[in-house]
């Protein structure tokens, strides 16, 4: 599990097509403190270390993931986001973040607004169900507060720091991102989604009673 803080940015020294695709990144910030075996969210996708040295982490990417996710994107140069799973006495600085991306997003256009930045996302719906005012969602594994929700699409708001430290800063209009949406919604869904079919049920019975 992960908050969405954005430990450091690392840049993609090669991403090697195949059956499973080999991820390389350079990563000397959080590289001495993750082990073969550890996972850690780039650009917002739980990835398993397979190996660690010379300030590089090496990751594999089944072609699922690559379908489900922006990381079949990456080209050498990149800049991604990566944060390691939290541990038990971290703080929860952010929200819950799984690393399980939920629909590929587009960037769509950033503005500023009284120095920070408006930045706005096309969504899937997959995504934009459980997206609310006020709401946690995750881009590129950062955690972000919605501002407002649109027909497919989302706003947030950008400080400098968050920009500054993320792969924000080299980000453009036009541009694909990972989203991830609170996973406590999703839980609420599935909890009262068979309530709701049942009154469903009772009331399409008093209807068909009632003629």
């Amino acid at each position: 599990m992960f908050t969405g803080l954005v430990e450091a940015t690392g840049d993609v020294v090669k991403l090697e097509p195949g059956g499973m695709s080999r991820l390389e990144v350079s990563a000397p910030a959080i590289s001495g403190g993750v082990r073969v075996g550890d996972s850690v969210s780039v650009n917002g996708v739980c990835l398993t270390a397979n190996e660690v040295g010379d300030g590089r982490l090496v990751f594999y990417a089944m072609p699922e993931t690559l379908r489900r996710t922006a990381l079949g994107d990456l080209t050498e140069g990149k800049l991604v986001n990566l944060e390691r799973a939290m541990s038990p006495e971290s703080r929860f600085g952010g929200h819950i973040v799984q690393g399980h991306v939920d629909g590929v997003g587009e960037v769509l256009e950033v503005r500023d607004e009284g120095g920070a930045e408006i930045w706005a996302f096309a969504a899937p719906e997959s995504v934009l169900r459980y997206t609310v005012e006020k709401g946690s969602i995750c881009v590129d594994g950062i955690s972000l507060t919605v501002v407002s929700v649109g027909e497919g699409s989302f706003t947030v708001s950008i400080l400098p720091q968050t920009r500054a430290a993320t792969n924000l800063r080299r980000l453009a209009a036009g541009e694909q991102v990972n989203l991830e949406a609170d996973v406590i919604g999703k839980y609420v869904e599935r909890l009262l989604r068979p309530r709701l079919e049942q009154n469903v049920k009772n009331f399409e019975r008093s209807v068909e009673d009632a003629v």
